[in-house]
C-alpha cells in the first residue's frame, strides 16, 4: 500500500443507519443529497443548508437514484428504471431490464455525458456472472454493454469523456474502456488498478477534476484515491466504520465527499463496536468533484 498516502478523517453527515446505504448523488438543483438503502427500498434527502431530512419508502429494493433533467429523479426499483416526482410522489414507468430474470436486482448506475442511463444487474443470491452492464437510450432503447458480470458497481468517465471506468466488485479490478460519447460505444482497453485483498473490496465509484478516482471500499473502513494512470493508491478517506459502500462529491463547490455505508451481515458483536454503520458520513476534500451528469431518458 505505501506510507504516503494522504489520509482525511470523515464526520457524521445523518445517522441513516441504512441496512445497506448506497447511490449517494448531490443535486444541484435542489440543493441536496440523496442516497438509498437498498434493501429496505428508502429513499433518503438531505437538503445541504438547512440541514432537513427526508425519506420515502418503496415496496421494492431500491438501489440507484439520478437527478433527472426534467426535475424529478430516475430510480431503479427491482429491475424497472422509473421515474419520480418529489412533489407528487408518483412514480411514473421507463423500462425494465433483464426483463424475466426475477433472481437479478439493479444495483449501481451513472448518467454519461450524454445522458444516457448506465445500470448494472447482479442475482441477489450473489450467482457468478449473472448480471450485465446496460445503456438506456433517450428513445429507451436497451443494450447490453458487458455481460458475464457478478456485482455490477462503480462507473465513471474521464473529463475528455474518452474512458470508462468500471468495477465489477469480486473482480477486485478497475477496468478501463475506451468510450465513444457519440455512441455510447465501449471497448475494453485494460484493468487499471487492482484492489489489494487486506484493503477490503471496491465497490463504489466517483472521480475528480485531477483524473483521481475515489473508490469506496467494503471491508476497508473507508474511501480510497486511486489514481488510474500508474494504478497507485495515493490517500484516504478514513471511517469509522468497515463497510463503505459508495461516495460522491457534493456542495455548491463539490468540495465535500459523501460516503454511504452499510449494516448489512454484521454481527451483534460488530454492530456493537461499530454502532454508526449504515450511517452517511462527509468529508471536507483538497480537491474537487466533476459535476453530476444530468439524466435524460
Amino acid at each position: 500500500m505505501g506510507n504516503h498516502i494522504e489520509t482525511i478523517n470523515a464526520s457524521l453527515l445523518y445517522p441513516s443507519q441504512c441496512y445497506l446505504g448506497e447511490g449517494p448523488v448531490w443535486n444541484r438543483e435542489r440543493k441536496s443529497c440523496f442516497w438509498v438503502d437498498i434493501e429496505n427500498g428508502i429513499l433518503f434527502q438531505y437538503h445541504w443548508e438547512n440541514k432537513s431530512i427526508k425519506s420515502w419508502k418503496f415496496h421494492h429494493k431500491l438501489s440507484f437514484v439520478a437527478p433527472a433533467r426534467d426535475g424529478g429523479l430516475i430510480l431503479a426499483l427491482d429491475r424497472s428504471i422509473q421515474r419520480f416526482f418529489l412533489e407528487t410522489e408518483k412514480l411514473e414507468l421507463i423500462t425494465v431490464v433483464d426483463d424475466g430474470l426475477i433472481g437479478n436486482r439493479c444495483n449501481d448506475g451513472a448518467c454519461d455525458s450524454r445522458g444516457r442511463l448506465w445500470i448494472g444487474t447482479m442475482s441477489m443470491k450473489f450467482t457468478n456472472n449473472a448480471g450485465t452492464l446496460f445503456c438506456i437510450n433517450h428513445q429507451h432503447q436497451i443494450s447490453k454493454k458487458i455481460e458475464s458480470v457478478s456485482i455490477s458497481n462503480g462507473l465513471a468517465w474521464s473529463s475528455d469523456n474518452r474512458r470508462l471506468f468500471y468495477i465489477d466488485t469480486p473482480t477486485r479490478l478497475v477496468q478501463s474502456y475506451l468510450f465513444d460519447e457519440e455512441t455510447g460505444e465501449i471497448t475494453f482497453e485494460k484493468n487499471v488498478i487492482s484492489i489489494p485483498e487486506e484493503t477490503g473490496m471496491p465497490d463504489g465509484m466517483t472521480i475528480d477534476e485531477e483524473g483521481m478516482l475515489w473508490i469506496a471500499h467494503w471491508g476497508g473502513f473507508g474511501v480510497y484515491r486511486w489514481n488510474p494512470v500508474n494504478g497507485k493508491v495515493i490517500g484516504k478517506v478514513e471511517l469509522p466504520v468497515p463497510l463503505a459502500s459508495s461516495c460522491a462529491f457534493a456542495g455548491e463547490a463539490l468540495d465535500h465527499l459523501i460516503i454511504t455505508t452499510a449494516r448489512e451481515n454484521m454481527s451483534e458483536e460488530e454492530l456493537m463496536e461499530y454502532p454508526g454503520s449504515g450511517d452517511i458520513f462527509v468529508a471536507k476534500m483538497n480537491v474537487r468533484g466533476v459535476a453530476q451528469n444530468i439524466c435524460s431518458i
